[in-house]
């Protein structure tokens, strides 16, 4: 190879046990010069000042500072950032995009461990599992179940799917096999998109209104602030499940908690605002509601993925192709 840039990575160093294996290292080291396989977690230390003297690539990942206009200034050869995780609004600033420098996400690649989270939670939402492994460890005894959960099962339900996002679209991929009706609400798509996502396109109210479960897949922006808020949350039917895998952002805490504390309808919530709620909240405790820790996202063993699609656009980078997980300016007042 004629030439390897100089390589700098900046991540919480906890995460590359997990996301670089012994190939992945191997890749880098004949695509790249790595300065340090310690990551930097701050910009501002001496050794950091070295390492961006002489970057021209920033491999990133979750715990990455902000690049803003200082660091920018002390990295003269850096040209391109790639992160191998998901949204860059946390560390890419104006100064990265006055630069003119390139960057690339791995969002797509973590898009697919959220999406079949989201599908589990669908699956097991319809079958009332949480509610039923409660009961069967109070009753301990057979019962008909059904007399319990009215309704139980899967075979054509309606499913509700807020966005028609990266994480969205996998979703309606994974349940094209399932006997369900599929409703997107998504403003940016037409009703021919939807249909060929294997949805019918609705307004959002109609949605919530006739899904048994909404999932949530909407981009945390201004205008989808408390997107669900009192008035959207009462419009779900008793004895619906909501999901949330996308932001806390997009429900009004409060609304949700007076919603979930009547027992009027179930939640699977991966992701809150703030993100760990209070030691009190309700939320921990309540009999319908499965509370995890933002999980859905890569975790552990699926970082791998993230690290092979960063190691992929490093790839193109180094032989002059343009990044196919390139993220724009503009891209970053629609996606999350």
């Amino acid at each position: 190879m004629a030439r390897r840039p100089v390589l700098v990575l900046a991540m919480v160093p906890a995460f590359t046990g997990d996301m670089f294996t012994p190939h992945h290292w191997e890749r880098l080291d004949v695509l790249c010069e790595i300065a340090d396989r310690e990551p930097l977690t701050a910009f501002g230390e001496t050794r950091a000042a070295a390492l961006l003297e002489r970057a021209e690539l920033l491999l990133t990942s979750w715990g990455c500072p902000p690049i803003d206009a200082a660091v920018v200034a002390r990295a003269p050869a850096l040209r391109a950032i790639v992160h191998a995780a998901g949204t860059v609004k946390q560390h890419i600033t104006d100064a990265c995009w006055e630069r003119g420098l390139l960057v690339s996400s791995a969002a797509a690649a973590n898009a697919l461990p959220v999406a079949e989270y989201t599908l589990a939670a669908i699956l097991f939402s319809n079958k009332r599992v949480f509610r039923l492994q409660r009961r069967y460890r109070e009753r301990r005894a057979r019962r008909w179940w059904p007399t319990y959960e009215p309704g139980l099962g899967n075979y054509r339900k309606v499913l509700g799917i807020v966005g028609a996002s990266r994480v969205g679209r996998r979703v309606l991929e994974l349940l094209r096999p399932f006997d369900f009706e599929v409703l997107l609400a998504d403003p940016t798509v037409t009703p021919a998109d939807a249909s060929a996502l294997g949805a019918r396109l609705v307004e959002l109210d109609a949605l919530l209104a006739a899904a048994d479960v909404v999932s949530l897949h909407a981009p945390a922006l201004p205008e989808t602030h408390h997107l669900l808020d009192r008035r959207r949350l009462a419009l779900l039917r008793s004895g619906a499940t909501l999901i949330n895998t996308a932001r806390g952002w997009l429900v009004d805490g409060a609304a949700l908690e007076a919603e979930l504390q009547s027992g009027r309808i179930d939640a699977v919530i991966d992701t809150t605002d703030p993100e760990v709620l209070p030691a009190d909240s309700p939320l921990y405790e309540l009999p319908n509601v499965l509370l995890t820790p933002h999980i859905a996202g890569a975790m552990g063993a699926e970082t791998q993925r993230l690290a092979t699609l960063a190691i992929d656009e490093i790839a193109r980078y180094v032989h002059g192709e343009p990044f196919r997980q390139a993220v724009t300016r503009a891209d970053l007042a629609r996606v999350a």
